[in-house]
């Protein structure tokens, strides 16, 4: 079963240093969908372990499989328009709607 729209849960506001949690969830996908988030149209790398995301200066730790995208400080690098897209291989990859995050 194709995905259903997901919703996504991002705050309009964080105080810097703060710590934020972002979450993607749609409930329609067999098999279930794993998650990919934007950040102002360009997709969010997932931390690997390896020196490569601390290199590009990742604050943040991205579950492609429950959908969250976790910020331990937030700083206003982060300000932006955040969105996320639901995929499971079969039909569209569904989006949810762009929100913008202040820090």
């Amino acid at each position: 079963v194709a995905p259903s729209t997901p919703v996504c849960e991002v705050p309009s506001s964080a105080m810097t240093g703060t710590v934020v949690q972002m979450s993607c969830k749609e409930t329609e996908s067999s098999p279930p969908s794993e998650y990919q988030w934007y950040k102002n149209g360009v997709a969010l790398l997932e931390k690997t372990g390896t020196g490569s995301a601390r290199a590009a200066n990742i604050t943040y730790t991205m579950n492609r499989k429950s959908g969250t995208l976790l910020f331990n400080t937030v700083t206003k690098n982060d300000t932006g328009e955040y969105f996320c897209e639901a995929s499971n291989g079969i039909g569209l990859s569904q989006k949810c709607s762009v929100k913008r995050m202040q820090v």
